[in-house]
C-alpha cells in the first residue's frame, strides 16, 4: 500500500470522547464489514456458524426397520388372534425373525416383540393379540424427514448438530469463515522471556490474553514479535499485519505519550475513525480503518486492555463471523455495595457472584485498570452509563458474565401443533419448537412451559377456530391470539392417487391403509369429526392407530409406502411431489395471555410473521392465505 512518508513522531493528543455506543456505531458503519463464506466436511464443522438453513437430503431412518427383536409380520395373518383363539404362523410363509434395526422384507409389515411370541417348533410360532399396520416398525422419516429443516442460519454448530447433518446424508456445509486477527504488541520495555526479567522490563502478558480471546471466539490469532517505539518499524509491521489478516489490534501506543505513534501512523496510511472513547478504563482506545480492514489501537494497561478488546474487538467478531453463541449473556443480580463513579466515563465494573437464599448477588472488586488479577476472579461485568454518577447497594444490576452460568436462554419457546411455517420463522428468529399438537400446547401454557402456543383447534357447533377452546381452559385469564395464517388441509397421497381416493368414506375400504396424527392435534380432531359426522368406526380404518407428529411426516409415509392416505397440509404434500385432495382451509394461529403481548420476545415474534420476507417463503410452500397474518385478537 502507498503513503506518503511524513513526520510522525509528534505527540498525539485526544479529539474524540464520544460514548461507547457513539463510537461503536460510527466505527461499524465505517468499515462496512462485508460476510465471507465457505464450504467445509460436516466432518469439521464443529463451533461454526451456517450462513443459511440446512435442510434434510433424505429421510432419517432412510430405510423402514425393526423398532425391536421379534418376528415381522403381515398384519391380515394375525386379525383374528386372541387368547382365546391364538393364530399359528409359518416360518418364511406368515413370519420371519428379526433384530431391531433391520430392514423390514418386502410383503411384511409389523412387528410382534419377541416376548409376545410363543415357539411351537422350529418352523412355527404361536400369538395371541392381532397387531396394526406398522406397528414397532421404525418408518422412514420417523427421526428427519427428507425436506425438513434440521439447522436454521447463523447456528452455532454442536456435536449433536453434526450427528443430525450426517444422518440426513448432508456431507458438506456452508459456514461463515474464521477470520485471521493480527495482534502486533509494541515498546521497548515487553519482553517474552520469563526466565531472564530485567528491571525495567515488562512481561508481554496483553498479547497471550488477545490471543486466548480470539481463539475462544473462534478466530485465528497471528501473534507478531513485541515492536520498538520506532515509527517506521511499527508502521512496516502494521501493513505487514492487515495484509496477512482481516484486521490487527496494536497494543499499547495509543496514548498522548512522547512515544504514542499508533494514532498517527494509522493516520498517514489509513484513516483514524475515533480516537478516545467515554469509557473507563479504555479511553484511549483507537479506532482506525486501513484500505477496507480494521485496525484497533488498544491501551497498553491490562484492563484496559481487556475492557477495550470486549468493547470494540469482539463486536466486530459477532459481525465478521455472525457468531453471537460464545459470548455469554447477562443476568441479573442485586448490589451488595454501593458504587460511586465520575459523570465523565462509562465504566466497568469488575464483581463476583453469589447465590444466597435463591438470590443473585454482586459484589464489587477492585476498579484499578493494572490489576488483572480482577479480570481472573470476576464472575461478570457491570456496565455503570457515562449519565449515572452511582448506584445504591441493593438495586437490581445487569450483569455481564464471563463464567458459565445456567438459566433459561431467552428464545421464543413455542410447543403446540406443527407447521412448516415454523421452520421459516426459526430461520429468522431464535426459537424452540415442540409439536405436541393443538391441546398439547394449550396445556403446556396453563403449566406456563411455553412463551407461544400455535394451535388449530375448530369448534364443532359454530365451525370457527380456537376461541372456545381458549375461553374454555382460560376462564379467567386474559388471552390474546395471533393470526398466523390460513392453510389448505386435506388427503395426501401418493402420485396419480392409485387407490383412487376422494374422501373419507374411503378409509375404511379393506385395501386402504390410513396414517394418522397424534391425539391431541388439530389435524386428528379434524379427521375425528368428520369421521364421527359420517358414522365410520375407526375400528375399520387400517392404520387409524399409526400416530405421527407432523405434516411432513405424514407425506414420507405416503412417499415410502407406509400408508396410501393421510390427511395433512397442502405445502407438505407438494415438498413430497405427492398428489392432494382438498378438505378445505383452517385457521393456524398463535395463543398468548394478552400481557405477553408486551414481551419483546413476542414483540419479534409478531414482526417477523408480519415481514415481506416470511409471507414471501409462505408463499412460494403453496397452499397458504396471509391476508389477516400477524393481526391480534383479545378472547374474552
Amino acid at each position: 500500500m502507498e503513503y506518503q512518508k511524513e513526520n510522525i513522531s509528534k505527540r498525539n493528543i485526544y479529539i474524540d470522547n464520544h460514548s461507547r455506543e457513539k463510537s461503536l456505531s460510527i466505527y461499524m458503519e465505517a468499515l462496512n464489514i462485508k460476510y465471507k463464506s465457505e464450504i467445509i466436511s460436516v466432518n469439521n464443522c464443529l463451533n461454526r456458524v451456517t450462513t443459511a438453513a440446512v435442510f434434510a437430503n433424505i429421510s432419517s431412518p432412510h430405510y423402514h426397520n425393526a423398532a425391536m427383536d421379534g418376528i415381522v409380520v403381515k398384519v391380515e395373518d394375525t386379525y383374528k388372534a386372541t387368547e382365546r383363539n391364538p393364530v399359528v404362523l409359518t416360518k418364511d410363509v406368515n413370519f420371519q425373525y428379526i433384530n431391531t434395526g433391520n430392514p423390514i422384507p418386502e410383503g411384511y409389515n409389523a412387528v410382534i416383540m419377541i416376548e409376545d411370541v410363543i415357539p411351537i417348533n422350529e418352523s412355527q410360532v404361536k400369538i395371541m393379540e392381532s397387531t396394526y399396520p406398522w406397528e414397532n416398525i421404525r418408518i422412514v422419516g420417523e427421526d428427519i424427514a427428507k425436506g425438513e429443516m434440521i439447522l436454521p442460519s447463523n447456528h452455532l454448530i454442536r456435536a449433536v448438530d453434526i450427528g443430525a447433518l450426517l444422518s440426513a446424508c448432508v456431507g458438506t456445509i456452508e459456514v461463515f469463515k474464521i477470520i485471521k486477527v493480527g495482534v502486533i504488541p509494541t515498546g521497548n520495555e515487553l519482553t517474552r522471556d520469563l526466565s531472564d526479567l530485567k528491571e525495567g522490563q515488562i512481561i508481554d502478558s496483553n498479547s497471550y490474553m488477545f490471543k486466548a480471546l480470539l481463539e475462544e471466539a473462534g478466530c485465528i490469532a497471528t501473534l507478531y514479535n513485541p515492536v520498538n517505539d520506532n515509527p517506521e518499524l511499527l508502521q512496516k509491521v502494521i501493513l505487514e499485519a492487515i495484509d496477512e489478516n482481516d484486521l490487527a489490534i496494536v497494543n499499547a501506543g495509543s496514548s498522548a505519550g512522547t512515544k504514542d505513534y499508533t494514532a498517527d501512523i494509522i493516520s498517514k496510511i489509513g484513516d483514524v475513525i475515533i480516537h478516545g472513547i467515554a469509557m473507563k478504563p479504555g479511553k484511549p482506545t483507537i479506532l482506525g480503518k486501513i484500505g477496507e480492514k480494521g485496525v484497533v489501537g488498544i491501551p497498553g494497561y491490562p484492563v484496559s486492555a481487556y475492557f477495550s478488546f470486549k468493547a470494540f474487538v469482539e463486536p466486530i467478531i459477532k459481525l465478521k463471523t455472525k457468531n453471537f453463541n460464545q459470548f455469554y449473556n447477562k443476568v441479573e443480580a442485586v448490589l451488595t455495595k454501593r458504587i460511586v463513579k465520575s459523570l465523565k466515563y462509562e465504566e466497568f465494573i469488575r464483581v463476583t457472584l453469589g447465590n444466597v437464599n435463591d438470590q443473585l448477588i454482586a459484589t464489587p472488586i477492585n476498579r484499578g485498570a493494572g490489576n488483572t488479577t480482577s479480570l481472573v476472579r470476576a464472575d461478570g461485568i457491570l456496565v455503570v452509563p457515562r449519565e449515572i454518577e452511582g448506584i445504591e447497594a441493593g438495586e437490581i444490576i445487569s450483569v455481564n458474565l464471563m463464567k458459565p452460568l445456567e438459566f433459561i436462554e431467552s428464545r421464543v419457546v413455542l410447543i403446540g401443533s406443527h407447521d412448516i411455517i415454523l421452520d421459516i420463522i426459526g430461520d429468522i428468529l431464535p426459537v424452540s419448537s415442540t409439536h405436541i399438537g393443538s391441546l398439547g400446547g394449550i396445556i403446556s401454557k396453563i403449566k406456563k412451559e411455553c412463551l407461544i402456543a400455535p394451535i388449530h383447534l375448530i369448534d364443532e357447533k359454530t365451525g370457527k377456530y380456537n376461541d372456545f377452546y381458549v375461553r374454555k381452559y382460560f376462564p379467567k385469564k386474559e388471552m390474546s391470539i395471533i393470526h398466523g395464517v390460513k392453510r389448505l388441509q386435506g388427503f395426501i397421497v401418493k402420485k396419480n392417487n392409485p387407490k383412487n381416493i376422494k374422501g373419507f368414506d374411503d378409509l375404511s375400504k379393506k385395501n386402504i391403509i390410513f396414517v394418522n396424527r397424534q391425539k391431541g392435534s388439530g389435524t386428528r380432531q379434524l379427521v375425528d369429526f368428520n369421521l364421527n359426522e359420517k358414522g365410520i368406526d375407526v375400528s375399520t380404518i387400517q392404520g387409524y392407530n399409526k400416530e405421527l407428529t407432523t405434516h411432513m411426516a405424514i407425506a414420507v409415509a405416503i412417499s415410502s409406502s407406509v400408508a396410501d392416505v393421510g390427511v395433512g397440509i397442502y405445502s407438505a404434500a407438494k415438498s413430497m411431489d405427492l398428489d392432494f385432495i382438498p378438505i378445505g382451509y383452517e385457521s393456524y394461529e398463535f395463543l398468548v395471555s394478552t400481557e405477553e403481548l408486551e414481551d419483546s420476545r413476542v414483540e419479534k415474534f409478531i414482526d417477523v410473521i408480519s415481514s415481506d420476507t416470511f409471507k414471501s417463503k409462505v408463499e412460494n410452500l403453496g397452499g397458504y392465505e396471509l391476508d389477516e397474518t400477524g393481526n391480534i385478537r383479545n378472547v374474552v
